[in-house]
Order: C-alpha cells, then structure tokens, then sequence
C-alpha cells in the first residue's frame, strides 16, 4: 500500500514546504496554503484539501453481478452510480474500514476481501487517497445501516453492464470508473 510520506525519487521535481497554513478544517476535509520552494528556488503557494482518505469496495456477488448504489451527491447537485464507499477513520485500519462500509451500506459481509490497489482522485489540489479492495463470497447479513442523513438505492449490474453504462454516461463516478478497471482485470482475465 502507498505511503503519504514525501516522494524523494524525484528530487528535480520536488517542491519543498516552507511553511503552511490552515485555512479550514471541517469533518471531512482540511483546506491548506502553503508556500513551497519550487526544484529551481523560486518560491510559490499551494492551495490544496487534506482528506484522511477512502475505501472503495468492488461487491461480486455469486452469479458474478456486483453491488452498485445510486446516492446523491451535493457539490455536483445529482444523483451518481458508484460502489460502495467510505472515509478512513482516524488509525483505522483500511480493510476494517471496507468492511464496515459494506455492511453499513448494503447490509452484506464477505468472506474474500482482497486489496488491488490505489487510486489519487484529484492530485492537482488534493491528497486524497482511495484504496481499492474486491469483496467476493457475499452474505446478506441485515438491512442498511446508514448515517444520519445518508440514502442510497442498491442495484446489480453485471460487468458489460456497468461498462456500458460508463460509455453512455451513465457511471461517471472517479472512483467507480478505476474500480471497474480493476473489476474487469479481476473477473476476465483473473489477476
């Protein structure tokens, strides 16, 4: 799993801190300014959101269709197709936060979790991070357990369904876009 820590690989393109700034901090997010060093000395400023990241989890249900939800998601005003998701919680470790996620928002657990990988939804002006897991071997255990104010429908799709719906527009969810990169990768070509 990817570290937050600075990446020193790359020292000609790295920018230093020289000092930051909180702008706002809310539940969900931070909002920093900070001034840099760019690689050739000249100094600058970064706005950017801090967010202690995401889980995204990839429901295959036996017969092979998998979990969707549509919710509705105020900045963009509409209701999206996506995966199910959810914030890391402070030193929560990321499978307990997928499979918390899964259960609070479809009711199901899953006997197979397995991690595939990372995605960084918004880079030029956030760190946000959203680990992405495949949950197979799925039981429906309760009904929902949403937040206070959450609501979501579920709904299946098989794969070519969900594909299709992101070529008609239809799946235009980030997250949900890169999750069914790796959902086809897993289902045909077993990686």
């Amino acid at each position: 799993m990817m570290s937050q820590l600075p990446d020193d690989r790359y020292p000609h393109l790295t920018e230093t801190e020289i000092a930051s700034t909180e702008v706002y901090r809310g539940r969900l997010l931070e909002v920093r300014l900070d001034r840099v060093r760019q690689p050739d000395g000249h100094e600058t400023t970064r706005e950017y959101v801090r967010h202690q990241g995401a889980v995204v989890i990839i429901p295959i249900l036996d017969d092979g269709r998998m979990i969707f939800e549509r919710q509705f998601r105020y900045p963009p005003r509409q209701a999206f197709l996506e995966f199910p998701a959810g914030k890391i919680d402070p030193g929560e470790d990321i499978l307990n936060t997928g499979q918390r996620e899964l259960l609070e928002e479809t009711g199901y657990t899953a006997s197979d979790w397995r991690y595939l990988g990372v995605m960084h939804p918004c880079i030029g002006y956030s760190n946000e991070r959203i680990e992405i897991f495949v949950a197979r071997g799925l039981v429906r255990q309760a009904g929902q357990s949403l937040d206070h104010g959450e609501f979501l429908d579920l709904l299946t799709l098989s794969l070519d369904e969900a594909i299709a719906g992101v070529r008609s527009g239809e799946i235009t969810d980030g997250k949900t876009i890169t999750a069914l990169f790796w959902a086809e990768k897993v289902i045909r070509a077993g990686w």
